[in-house]
């Protein structure tokens, strides 16, 4: 199941964040401006869009989301490997886990080897 939640939230998140799913949208809500006059503004007419759009907005946080977080992921395997591979230190393989404070601290020592490394320049 979670194989094909992935393929399905990477083909939505695909598909959403092309130009006309835009358009589509757009299109969408000039055609319900457009309708207003017609239903009278009503409370009806207004629950369409209000409800459609919270619908929408509601289940694409959730594809957005699993999506976010395997490219994260992935980035931080990659990034991670290029530490192992190269000079850097290993210190720094999986930081990501750390918290706040401790990551505070990995960029202050950072930050004060780079003012040591611009003092000996």
């Amino acid at each position: 199941m979670e194989k094909a939640f992935n393929r399905m939230a990477e083909a939505v998140a695909h598909a959403t964040g092309r130009p006309w799913a835009f358009a589509l949208c757009l299109v969408s809500v000039l055609i319900w401006a457009a309708t207003g006059p017609v239903f009278h503004y009503s409370e009806t007419w207004q629950l369409v869009i209000n409800t459609g759009t919270t619908i929408i907005t509601f289940l694409m946080v959730f594809l957005i989301q699993n999506t976010q977080n395997r490219d994260g992921a992935a980035i931080q395997a990659k990034l991670d490997e290029l530490i192992r591979s190269g000079r850097a230190k290993n210190d720094f393989i999986g930081i990501e886990h750390l918290t706040e404070a401790e990551v505070d601290e990995f960029r202050a020592r950072c930050a004060e080897a780079k003012r040591k490394r611009v003092a000996r320049a």
